[in-house]
């Protein structure tokens, strides 16, 4: 396979995690509530780190992505879209639902990018890296369990 197809996706899973990372960062910028502002900035920080790491891949060290399959506990599935609305007041549980929805789509983009592949290695990195997703997702899934839905 061609180096440079592989380097194309990561460029892409790069940005996308730049993207991600200054979102976070623009919610932190317009929420009025600092504990949100606080929880905004932390996902943004998140973000970075994935981007590092793609990083450090796309410099070689391929390793670095999980083959792992990680347990989806199907909560982003069964909540519904949160609106962003910074004027009114958002909640630690709308903001999880947010960041969850934001990486059950990433995961679903190199998803279908990975069915797409004929090549295996990128096939391989693709899948690699919606496991990665996966357990972004997971991450604010068991968060939300534990804070949320524990709470009620």
């Amino acid at each position: 396979m061609p180096a440079d197809r592989v380097e194309r996706i990561l460029d892409l899973a790069i940005a996308r995690e730049e993207g991600a990372a200054e979102f976070y960062r623009y919610l932190a910028g317009e929420t009025r509530q600092d504990h949100m502002k606080a929880v905004f900035l932390d996902f943004a920080r998140e973000e970075e780190s994935h981007k590092a790491k793609l990083v450090i891949i796309k410099g070689g060290r391929r390793g670095l992505l999980s083959e792992e399959k990680v347990l989806d506990l199907g909560l982003a599935d069964q909540l519904e879209d949160e609106p962003i609305d910074l004027a009114g007041d958002m909640d630690y549980a709308r903001a999880l639902v947010i960041a969850m929805k934001l990486e059950q789509e990433a995961h679903d983009f190199y998803t279908r990018l990975a069915v797409a592949a004929a090549d295996g290695e990128c096939k391989s990195v693709l899948l690699g890296l919606a496991q990665e997703e996966a357990k972004h997702k997971q991450r604010f899934e068991l968060e939300y369990d534990e804070h949320v839905l524990k709470e009620n």
